[in-house]
């Protein structure tokens, strides 16, 4: 068995090294970091202590006898067995010391713990780390905040396998692809903040770095905007069908707290790309603004509420009309402000487009700019790529790249729009070859985690069967792709439609241990990993997914 069997981490690192010897963290340890990575060591501070139950003491390395500002404290969402979004009060928590590291050395017993030292050095890639643990000291060297917390992470998952008592090890380790995602879909459902940091947190603990936020869809509009507050007020609220009296699914995130979550993701160097879904599943922006319908402008024209339906559905927003891109605007205005991260998520799938054939405004724009097929025809497939044409410029506006569902490649979309290849890698592999940069995250038995775990009656689950196997086999580059082609697939993503999931305990069930498979797959090299050393790996691994009261799949692995 490796030495990184045996501890079983995952994702499994570039190389890994055993040594002679233990070192002990425990009370009195010392955390140094550079002052410029200050949350990292809050984070690292926050992670151990809640996972050790011991105190931890964050400090800035060149602090001398002064205080060291380092803001407020981190909150420790992920306790283990708490299986909720726990703070930083309470037994097990964390201190951030305002003390030089030469003053916390001192308080700390002699022949005591491991110090824990952060160190920037150059030469190291973007996300790129080493781990050495010693008998007195770890060192983390990076070039990067985001490389130290991906050290961090790493010592975090030893700690809750092997307690205070770490072995002794080198660990040298980079990431295969620059985006690691998981989307999660709190439209259809809505999730509180306190489980939205838990899961961030577990994506952290999985060096996942890109938490995509399904925001808006027909069920809801979940994003309450001081400029336009009439979106959530009757966007975010629809009737619960299920029951024969007035119940009501209702939940939506004000700006304080889309910043509370931007900046807990950011501090586990974690980028939030937000969804804004258009020009269709928009059935709850039309309940504030039926004129920006085709239908709902019409003399007598359509009423909207948000569906408590699933599936794809006629109405769009108007293309014709101009007010929708002045509303669109004022939209991204917002979103350019809530979230620092370079890219938004504009949807473009599933555009039925009946509406806009039928539209004296949609067709008269397509008869001006020349929309047609090659006999001539109005052709409202090339209105859609119009369409997120002008959503992605009115993005780069505001400093934003747009990325959207594969559908856009039909439009001719602008080529700096990344792609994200869902109904299979087919997408993919025509955006790669146009030049385009790719996520993949197709439906086909890989990365859509609402499908069953396995193909049984019992099991929940919708749409098809991804087993634990199906999601570690998956690669996001296609061999039909040239290294040039291959070169510009980012990487890949999970995917979490909630429309059967309810809570956030259902959710980590369908999550895990697939999220585990697939951030293999995204950061570990292609070559020197295998799915039976995997799932012993995994045998380790669960028991740290059940230390922090994950709720996890225990059954065939396909």
């Amino acid at each position: 068995m490796s030495a990184a069997s045996s501890l079983g981490l995952v994702p499994v690192p570039r190389s890994l090294e055993l040594r002679p010897g233990f070192c002990e963290l425990g009370l009195g340890a010392v955390v140094e970091c550079p002052e410029e990575w200050a949350a990292v060591g809050r984070v690292a501070a926050a992670w151990l202590g809640k996972c050790l139950g011991a105190r931890f003491e964050a400090t800035t390395a060149g602090a001398s006898g002064a205080s060291a500002d380092l803001g407020p404290e981190v909150p420790g969402s992920l306790a283990p067995g708490s299986g909720t979004g726990a703070g930083t009060g309470g037994e097990g928590g964390i201190a951030v010391a305002a003390r030089s590291p030469r003053e916390a050395r001192a308080a700390a017993p002699s022949g005591g713990p491991a110090r824990i030292r952060f160190a920037a050095e150059a030469g190291f890639g973007a996300e790129e780390y080493r781990l050495e643990a010693g008998e007195s000291l770890i060192e983390i060297r990076a070039s990067s905040a985001a490389g130290a917390l991906a050290a961090a992470s790493t010592l975090w998952q030893l700690a809750l396998s092997q307690g205070s008592a770490l072995p002794a090890l080198i660990v040298e380790d980079a990431p295969r692809f620059p985006w690691r995602g998981a989307m999660l879909d709190t439209a259809r459902n809505y999730f509180p903040i306190e489980f939205l940091e838990r899961f961030l947190d577990l994506m952290a603990l999985h060096k996942l770095n890109r938490f995509h936020w399904h925001l808006t869809d027909d069920q809801a509009w979940r994003l309450d905007l001081a400029a336009l507050p009439e979106l959530a007020a009757r966007g975010s609220r629809r009737l619960d069908r299920r029951f024969n009296v007035p119940r009501w699914k209702e939940g939506s995130y004000s700006p304080g707290e889309v910043r509370r979550i931007v900046s807990f993701a950011a501090e586990r160097g974690i980028v939030v790309v937000p969804e804004i879904e258009t020009p269709g599943h928009v059935t709850a922006l039309l309940a504030s603004h039926p004129e920006l319908s085709c239908a709902g402008a019409a003399p007598g024209g359509l009423a909207f509420e948000p569906e408590d339906r699933y599936g794809v559905f006629e109405e769009l927003l108007c293309a014709g009309n101009e007010q929708v891109f002045d509303l669109l605007g004022r939209v991204f205005d917002e979103l350019a402000e809530l979230f620092p991260g370079p890219w938004v998520h504009a949807g473009g799938d599933e555009v039925p487009t009946a509406r806009w054939s039928a539209c004296p405004k949609c067709r008269a724009l397509m008869r001006r700019e020349g929309l047609r097929d090659e006999g001539g025809a109005l052709e409202p497939e090339l209105l859609q790529g119009w369409f997120m044409n002008r959503v992605a410029a009115l993005l780069a506006e505001r400093g934003k790249r747009l990325v959207g569902w594969d559908e856009i490649l039909e439009g001719r979309v602008r080529q700096d729009a990344v792609v994200m290849s869902w109904r299979g890698m087919s997408g993919g592999i025509e955006a790669a070859k146009a030049g385009h940069e790719v996520v993949m995250s197709p439906q086909t038995r890989s990365c859509y985690l609402d499908h069953k775990q396995l193909d049984l009656p019992e099991e929940p689950g919708q749409l098809g069967v991804c087993t634990l196997r199906d999601s570690y086999a998956f690669d996001p580059v296609p061999p039909e792709l040239s290294p040039e082609e291959g070169s510009r697939i980012l990487g890949g993503q999970a995917n979490l439609w909630t429309e059967l999931m309810y809570f956030g305990r259902q959710v980590e069930y369908m999550a895990f241990p697939r999220l585990c498979a697939l951030s293999e797959v995204f950061w570990s090299p292609k070559e020197g990993r295998g799915f039976d050393d995997f799932l012993g790996r995994m045998e380790v691994h669960g028991r740290r997914l059940d230390r922090l009261g994950v709720n996890r799949y225990r059954g065939a692995v396909g």
